[in-house]
């Protein structure tokens, strides 16, 4: 197809006019004629490559991705063990082709680098075959790229930027090796986690409330860094405190706090963190010496408030590597595409609505009132009633009941392969 440019190049508004105005000037034509002439202008070539359905189409693509069914559900082996099946085909058949990452291409391009995009696409199955191969980047493709991208965990702009690059061209043969590796994973856990628990992956930096084997809430997280890694582990959340103090680990006072008083003394003032000996005794700041090779022995612990590093909530439940869920001042973070930044605990987007939903069964606590304590400011640590099963995880490909196949970077290199890391 030509592509038309400048003022050869009708504009949808003109189209529509056109289609319009011609459509009204046959009524009086008989309806025969009046459909006839309608239907020419629809197939007519000046109609351009542009998709009535785009928005919806868009629309469609990315809720594709979304299923109610938890990550690990007993039914998700069957899903993730049907796609081992389908990528075994692709890998049979040559796999898919790299698309050069040359230019950041989005809908209303044309060129050939599209073409292989297509097939990429339709290789993995977000592009349906029927759309065809040409240098056209239409809404069938923003479509396909947006589903692409939201099932790896990219924000579904249908923009092709090197994030989107460099999913797409992680071979088809380890993508079904990533699959295989998270098969045994799942494998693992397909015993009965609990009517109701709470499940934190950490690869996809989400975390899953769910119950009766169906997913209540989703919250965005945050978790550890590459450095300071959250750990896998199973346990059962049996406290909530509102308003909590933050008593910093050794590895923060070493590696952050420090550092910081070396640079800035009026730190711990402005941050509201106290210092505490073992009798239970404050200290004062000037009387460390902040540039001896060891951290001071002491407890350093900040006060409730909104520049607390928990803000309103801490989510306890027992551990050996002293991590917990919480809350967080810096809401911005969770906005962020790559959600790696913790020093081992998980933060937790929205966690009020958790906390609501844990606290379901303990009476006394419903949202008003728990919003209520949090306004006070007061520390308030509530037991709960019937402790609700945690299980910090790591999938980094899973497959939900419509057949979408969910992958995500290997953020700690424990699948095995180099390409798989996080970029």
């Amino acid at each position: 197809m030509k592509t038309m440019t400048g003022l050869d190049k009708p504009t949808r508004r003109r189209f529509i006019a056109r289609a319009a105005a011609l459509a009204a000037a046959t009524v009086t034509a008989g309806p025969a004629l009046a459909q006839s002439t309608i239907q020419d202008i629809i197939s007519a070539p000046q109609r351009g490559s542009w998709d009535d359905q785009f928005d919806a189409e868009s629309s469609r693509s990315v809720a594709k991705t979304a299923t109610r069914f938890p990550i690990t559900s007993a039914g998700t082996i069957g899903f993730v063990e049907r796609s081992i099946f389908d990528y075994q085909n692709i890998v049979a058949s040559g796999g898919w082709p790299i698309v050069p990452a040359t230019k950041k291409l989005r809908m209303g391009d044309s060129e050939p680098e599209v073409r292989l995009l297509r097939q990429r696409l339709i290789a993995s199955g977000d592009l349906d075959r029927n759309a065809g191969l040409s240098n056209a980047f239409d809404s069938y493709v923003d479509g396909a790229v947006k589903q692409f991208q939201a099932r790896h965990g990219l924000p579904p702009d249908g923009v092709l930027g090197s994030y989107t690059y460099q999913a797409l061209n992680v071979s088809a043969a380890v993508r079904l090796g990533q699959l295989e590796t998270n098969l045994v994973r799942l494998r693992s856990m397909s015993g009965f986690l609990g009517d109701r628990y709470v499940m934190v992956n950490i690869p996809a930096a989400q975390i899953e409330a769910v119950e009766n084997d169906r997913v209540v809430l989703r919250h965005t997280a945050i978790v550890g860094k590459i450095d300071r890694q959250t750990p896998i582990l199973n346990s059962k959340i049996h406290q909530i405190i509102l308003n909590p103090y933050w008593t910093s680990p050794r590895s923060i006072i070493q590696k952050d706090i420090v550092p910081l008083m070396r640079k800035d003394p009026t730190y711990l003032a402005r941050n509201s963190i106290r210092l505490f000996d073992g009798q239970g005794n404050e200290v004062a700041p000037e009387s460390i010496d902040w540039n001896a090779e060891k951290a001071p022995n002491l407890m350093f612990r900040q006060d409730p408030g909104k520049g607390n590093a928990m803000a309103s909530t801490k989510i306890n439940f027992n551990n050996p590597h002293a991590v917990y869920m919480h809350d967080t001042p810096q809401q911005g973070v969770f906005n962020k595409l790559l959600r790696f930044e913790s020093s081992g605990c998980v933060r937790v987007q929205n966690v009020r609505d958790l906390n609501t939903w844990l606290l379901r069964d303990t009476p006394g606590w419903d949202r008003q009132t728990m919003e209520a304590v949090i306004a006070s400011g007061e520390n308030t640590e509530i037991d709960l009633s019937d402790p609700v099963p945690v299980y910090f995880t790591y999938f980094t490909a899973w497959a939900s009941e419509d057949g979408v196949v969910q992958f995500r970077d290997d953020v700690y290199q424990r699948d095995g392969v180099d390409e798989l890391a996080l970029r």
